[in-house]
């Protein structure tokens, strides 16, 4: 599908996106934006320097509102009176490492949170497009080089995993049982592998720790260095998301089902692989190994996205080399350009995505 028809579909229509204050949240937010879309988003306030929402300026360009996809009644409230044609859900706790700190938030925010959409979809009465977003960590992995397939068994053990697994098997019984009948709704879930790109800050991811350490001349610590992951840029994955929530709209066969989002079985990457070209684009910097990582961690982590080749038309647009090149590039703005990131951001996005 053509920038241009993609575009038709979003322009003018009212958008709500959940956890619009994180990484890929905000990218949408921004993107959808451009698209001239009217964007509402949702978060629990942590509107923080440094955040991505915070650098694209996303208080000036959308509607933003404060509250916790926990609170049923104030969600309620927010989609009753904005009534959205497209719903985006990327509410979570995103974190593997927080998730274990504290898990019994991360399973009311990951799982009780989507219930709380959900059961908002089961009683709208207008017409809704709505794709919630788990994650490539909702199947149960035994460390194979196969690619999983969304038919594949679900739920791994660690809070975050099993959390989000849970989310995904509530759509699916929500789907089965209330939605499925529903004449003004269509409904898709999106699992996507590891994302990177500029503007992600989160603690325990490889870039951000790789970016935030060696601006400041400080030795990167590496987790697992030989664990392999589906690295894929941001602007691939929301694509993905962006076509399965027109398809599931054109297409009633679509309605309900689960999409992988990931690049080819041989672009995956070690960790230590990644460092090295991380390195190489930066310029400058160290690192060592961690001899004491106590967090689990997936050594083998893989998708299988021919179901969304085949019925969405897509694939990944850039190969690992040019989505780090387009990363980094990113970061170098924003540490040594500070003044023009917003305007980079709205280039690398209007050439991906508009033109």
């Amino acid at each position: 599908m053509k920038n241009k028809e993609i575009i038709r579909h979003f322009r003018n229509k009212r958008i709500i996106v959940t956890g619009h204050t994180g990484f890929k949240g905000a990218w949408l937010c921004f993107i959808l934006n451009l698209m001239g879309a009217k964007v509402i988003g949702i978060s629990n306030g942590r509107f923080n320097k440094n955040y991505l929402y915070d650098v694209l300026k996303l208080k000036n360009k959308i509607i933003n509102i404060n509250c916790d996809v926990r609170n049923f009644k104030n969600l309620e409230k927010i989609f009753k009176k904005y009534k959205p044609y497209y719903l985006f859900h990327f509410a979570a706790e995103a974190l593997v490492s927080k998730a274990f700190d504290n898990p019994k938030l991360t399973w009311e925010t990951n799982t009780l949170g989507t219930v709380n959409i959900l059961e908002i979809l089961k009683k709208i009465n207008f017409a809704m497009n709505a794709v919630i977003i788990t994650s490539d960590k909702v199947y149960r992995n035994v460390e194979t080089s196969i690619g999983y397939k969304e038919t594949d068994q679900l739920g791994d053990f660690d809070p975050y995993s099993s959390s989000k697994a849970s989310a995904d098997l509530a759509v699916q019984s929500y789907f089965k049982s209330f939605l499925k009948n529903k004449k003004n709704l269509r409904i898709g879930v999106a699992r996507a592998g590891n994302v990177i790109g500029g503007g992600d800050w989160a603690f325990g991811r490889l870039i951000p720790d790789c970016i935030k350490s060696w601006s400041k001349n400080k030795k990167v610590i590496i987790r697992n260095p030989n664990s392999t992951r589906p690295w894929q840029h941001v602007f691939d994955v929301l694509r993905g998301y962006i076509l399965l929530s027109i398809n599931i709209k054109k297409n009633i066969k679509l309605n309900g089902e689960a999409f992988n989002f990931g690049p080819k079985k041989d672009k995956n990457q070690r960790v230590i692989s990644l460092v090295k070209i991380i390195h190489n684009l930066w310029g400058k910097g160290k690192w060592s190994i961690s001899k004491k990582n106590k967090l689990k961690e997936a050594k083998l982590l893989s998708l299988n996205s021919n179901k969304s080749k085949i019925n969405l038309k897509w694939k990944s647009k850039l190969n690992t080399k040019n989505s780090l090149i387009l990363t980094i590039e990113w970061y170098k703005s924003y540490f040594y350009e500070y003044k023009n990131i917003e305007k980079f951001s709205k280039k690398i996005v209007q050439n991906f995505f508009i033109k």
